[in-house]
């Protein structure tokens, strides 16, 4: 049986002294300072932030942060006194300090069935039975001796003399009637398999790391655009309003192409109208970015990646091209961004 619902809230530290540390917290209020009261604490050293710094308080479904300090409090790049958080803001706990990232997760809580009472072992009006008596096998027989029966002469005939080769006279075979072989029609290609069509909605999570922030989904489809109706709306030059969908289908998350210019790729291959997502997977949403990284799991890391312009318009690469193309193979590769390292881990 289903009770009310719990929201964790938690605090993801992108930059200060617990820098990649994830707090899961479900107090209705969440003190943030150095004093030793204080759920989100730091070192005492610390002196950047105050004993009682700011409050998180839990308001219904909305969470309200409360600056209580001397150096200030700042979400977003503005210094606040007191705002309503949503998922992916960033916390900065006074100017200078550490960087937090706020999410929730929604968890439904199940009441437990009650257990039924135990049977007893014995019936206190049944009487003792005893059980039946076990019946002896019988004795084995003794096998009784039968004569072997008698055999009887079978009669076998004289075998047939062949006739003088002069005396056979040549049979006459009439022709075999032609077979008539229809025409076979020809096998039709084997059809491809069509990505499933996507449905109206499904409860799967989706968390998206694009820049600093984190943003958490909790139902599909998801559109991805310029467009105000997109529920994840992105303001980069390769994207246009309605630009691409993320759904889940048939155990998997797929990504279709809502452009109509072929712009979205995975793996470098056109998704098209449909194309499933596996693990480390490199989605582009266009050949200029963002780019992003299938993480598994409902994950998408954005990741750093150049513009591929090794070739001329004949598809060839350029004297140099390949030599930049060289160049870029020698040098170490991009270290992994934070947020990253924390989506993937297991």
């Amino acid at each position: 049986m289903k009770t009310a619902p719990e929201i964790i809230v938690q605090l993801i530290h992108i930059e200060g002294p617990l820098k990649g540390q994830i707090q899961e917290l479900s107090d209705p209020e969440i003190r943030i300072g150095r004093h030793p009261s204080c759920q989100l604490r730091f070192p005492a050293d610390y002196n950047i932030i105050s004993r009682q710094h700011a409050t998180i308080t839990r308001e219904g479904n909305r969470f309200k942060l409360t600056d209580q300090s001397a150096n200030g409090t700042i979400v977003n790049g503005k210094k606040i006194k007191e705002v309503y958080l949503k998922d992916g803001d960033v916390i900065t706990i006074a100017e200078g300090g550490p960087k937090v990232s706020f999410l929730t997760e929604v968890r439904e809580l199940f009441a437990s069935p009650a257990q039924p009472a135990p049977q007893p072992l014995f019936s206190q009006t049944s009487a003792y039975q005893p059980p039946p008596p076990q019946q002896q096998p019988p004795p084995p027989q003794q096998p009784q001796y039968q004569p072997p029966p008698q055999q009887q002469p079978h009669y076998q005939p004289p075998a047939p003399q062949p006739l003088p080769r002069e005396n056979i006279a040549p049979s006459y075979a009439p022709p075999e009637p032609p077979v008539f072989k229809p025409a076979q029609a020809p096998i039709p290609p084997a059809r491809q398999p069509e990505p499933p069509a996507p449905p109206r909605e499904s409860k799967e999570p989706l968390i998206i790391q694009y820049g600093p922030t984190l943003r958490s989904f909790n139902k599909l489809p998801l559109r991805i655009g310029r467009h105000p109706s997109c529920e994840f709306q992105l303001d980069h030059p390769g994207i246009i309003d309605m630009h691409a969908e993320i759904y889940f289908a048939d155990g998997e998350y797929w990504v279709r192409d809502l452009t109509g210019q072929q712009l979205i790729t995975v793996n470098r291959n056109p998704a098209g109208q449909g194309v499933a997502l596996r693990q480390n997977d490199e989605l582009f949403l266009s050949p200029n970015g963002p780019f992003f990284q299938f993480l598994g799991k409902g994950r998408l890391g954005e990741l750093e990646r150049p513009v591929d312009t090794g070739t001329d318009g004949r598809g060839m690469e350029t004297g140099d091209q390949t030599a930049d193309k060289a160049a870029k193979q020698s040098m170490p590769p991009k270290p992994m961004s934070f947020l990253k390292k924390i989506f993937s881990k297991e």
